[in-house]
């Protein structure tokens, strides 16, 4: 007995059972952030949820037996699923619309980035196809500027209006926007042959006007046909 009770004494010494206020907060976190503790914590969808549901409980019903007292809450509550079928049947107007601009250029259906146009160019350049090669750069240079939020292509937008409106915020490119946008215009839609020596200007601009800096970056100007 003794010795069984010399055993428990040295054990009690060894582990402290009486902690002090910093060790004993750490051993609470060191329990809380144990997986139980983590999966019990409420998710944002659950706060939300939540929210909702006690803002519905609030919405109480009126005391008053005429319908006039009732009309504030219909009304709440049919702009409330309103907005909800809104939202789920044409998702955020922003969003979708943005979603349609960044699509569409000059009058195709593309969801590339610039740096995949590029790219693009750049591999039919390799094969010598300097059409091709000259109408993917011109669409990175366009693309570029809208990922930059620079100028908006908006359906309708022509390669010369587009040159036009940037040369606005790049006023020393004008010339060679003007040479770019006729380039493009010719191999796309007058038969016209491009050629390296036009193809290596206009990748020459592209490269100039990614790492310039356009007269204002705080309202991207969107483009409409001219």
């Amino acid at each position: 007995m003794i010795e069984g009770w010399h055993i428990h004494a040295a054990i009690r010494g060894a582990i402290p059972v009486d902690p002090d206020a910093p060790e004993a907060r750490q051993w609470l976190r060191n329990e809380l952030a144990q997986a139980p503790y983590e999966a019990a914590r409420p998710t944002w969808f659950d706060r939300l949820s939540t929210s909702i549901l006690d803002w519905f409980s609030s919405l109480t019903a009126p005391s008053s037996d005429g319908f006039a007292a009732w009309v504030p809450l219909l009304l709440t509550v049919a702009v409330v699923v309103l907005v909800v079928a809104t939202i789920l049947i044409f998702g955020l107007p922003r969003l979708n619309r943005r979603s349609r601009l960044a699509s569409d250029l000059f009058g195709v259906d593309d969801r590339r980035s610039a740096a995949d146009m590029r790219r693009a160019a750049l591999a039919a350049a390799s094969h010598r196809d300097w059409n091709l090669a000259s109408a993917e750069m011109f669409r990175a240079l366009a693309r570029g500027m809208s990922e930059r939020t620079i100028l908006v292509v908006t359906p309708g937008t022509t390669a010369h209006s587009f040159a036009t409106r940037a040369a606005e915020v790049f006023p020393g490119e004008q010339g060679r926007l003007g040479e770019a946008a006729e380039l493009f215009d010719g191999v796309r839609y007058l038969g016209i042959e491009g050629t390296e020596q036009r193809f290596l200007a206009l990748a020459a601009l592209e490269s100039d006007l990614r790492a310039a800096r356009p007269l204002n970056l705080e309202d991207p100007t969107p483009m409409k046909q001219l």
